[in-house]
């Protein structure tokens, strides 16, 4: 059972019983991410995913890790473009352990001056690492492609540049401003009692109440076609997609049928066309993301250098043809029952609850029960996938390219 209580703060309490497990996961969604972070501060929430576990007044870096490692537990958090997330599981006797400690952190960490410097050198690793991962780089070529001069464009690491530029006063203040309970999320799913969770909850608050959420504006101008990074790799790494439906459109679900039948699965179009009947690429997919205000479907493919064209194209053929043709009524049948158990296989864990709750309330202000998802997944006919597309692999596209080319290689295309 979901149950959501709104405290006087402004914090959203989700929580969803699950009696037969014997764990707990909690976690804080926090409704910023890189696409809100002003000129000076890029990359600052994903500074802050790390600095918080640097420590608080009463507990040491070292103190918050073993305080969970004590009891078994897991705590993490990660930075998207829209959001950044902490959360921390553990067996449900631990509960009020677990959430001493998250709550600790997210409500009074130290951001001490050297803190700052020592986790400063560990995120520029991290972009550098980042860097020397060329299917990892491609992604954020084509983002960078997609929505030029915006936000959703850029790299949530921040560059090397304004991570080694920001201060302990800038990031003090991008936490003061953004990490305000009106602009959060608890979610919880377990073992565990709703009252109880938010009793918990309230009483370990020590922020100041209220908040609100990012200022936003969505991406206006054209994607670029091209985008090509020069390295010396192995393998080619392309990614070819089109915008799609941001996250609020009715259409995301005909999308994610379309997604499913072009590259989402075993039995997908490009799956088995590149792969398994040419055998020119080990790893072959689509993807589908969807923001606040915009979205994308994109595929990758990572093959040899001297098959780059010839896949360029296979995909741009196969795209061509769903607009023209659409799916088959068995695609669409499979389509339905792989989204379903997806859906469904994702639902095995108190972890995997509590992400869903917790994104589901944060962005989208509800979170549906999973008979509406199921429902609506389908509901979904062969001619709204049709349309869909139509619609959004008719569009735009853009290519990004990782590999040993330069950008008169893939002139004409896509």
């Amino acid at each position: 059972m979901i149950r959501t209580t709104t405290l006087d703060s402004g914090l959203r309490v989700v929580t969803e019983a699950m009696p037969d497990v014997r764990s707990v996961t909690a976690g804080y969604w926090v409704g910023t991410g890189g696409r809100d972070e002003e000129a000076g501060v890029v990359g600052a929430s994903h500074f802050l995913e790390h600095l918080l576990f640097k420590g608080t007044p009463t507990r040491s870096a070292r103190s918050i890790a073993e305080a969970v490692d004590a009891v078994g537990g897991d705590m993490n958090a990660f930075t998207t473009k829209e959001y950044t997330a902490f959360y921390v599981r553990v067996l449900s006797e631990h509960l009020d352990l677990g959430l001493d400690v998250l709550c600790d952190i997210m409500w009074s960490p130290s951001l001490a001056p050297s803190d700052l410097d020592s986790e400063r050198q560990v995120i520029l690793e991290e972009i550098l690492m980042h860097a020397d991962e060329p299917a990892d780089l491609v992604h954020e070529l084509f983002s960078t492609a997609q929505f030029p001069g915006h936000p959703l464009g850029r790299e949530v690491l921040g560059s090397e540049d304004s991570i080694a530029a920001m201060t302990a006063e800038e990031v003090r203040g991008f936490f003061a401003s953004h990490y305000r309970p009106a602009n959060m999320v608890m979610a919880a799913a377990g073992d565990l009692e709703h009252e109880a969770v938010v009793k918990a909850v309230e009483a370990r608050f020590a922020g100041l109440p209220g908040g609100q959420g990012p200022a936003r504006t969505a991406p206006v101008g054209a994607p670029n076609a091209l985008a090509v990074t020069t390295r010396p790799t192995e393998q080619a790494h392309v990614v070819l997609g089109v915008r799609g439906p941001d996250r609020h459109d009715p259409q995301r679900w005909a999308v994610a049928a379309l997604n499913h039948v072009l590259g989402g699965g075993l039995s997908s179009r490009l799956f088995q066309e590149i792969r398994e009947t040419r055998g020119l690429a080990y790893s072959v997919y689509s993807d589908q993301t969807s923001f606040e205000d915009a979205g994308s479907v994109a595929v990758y493919v990572g093959t040899s250098p001297d098959r780059a064209m010839a896949v360029v194209d296979l995909v741009t053929a196969e795209l061509d043809n769903l607009v023209e043709s659409g799916i088959t009524e068995r695609e669409l049948v499979v389509a339905h029952a792989h989204l379903r158990a997806d859906t469904l296989l994702a639902l095995e864990d108190s972890g995997a609850r509590m992400s869903r709750i917790g994104q589901s309330l944060l962005l989208h202000g509800e979170v549906l029960e999973i008979a509406d998802v199921l429902a609506r997944i389908e509901a979904v006919t062969l001619e709204e996938v049709y349309q869909a597309a139509r619609d959004v692999l008719g569009g735009p596209r853009t290519l990004a390219v990782v590999g040993p080319f330069d950008q008169s290689d893939f002139a004409g295309r896509p």
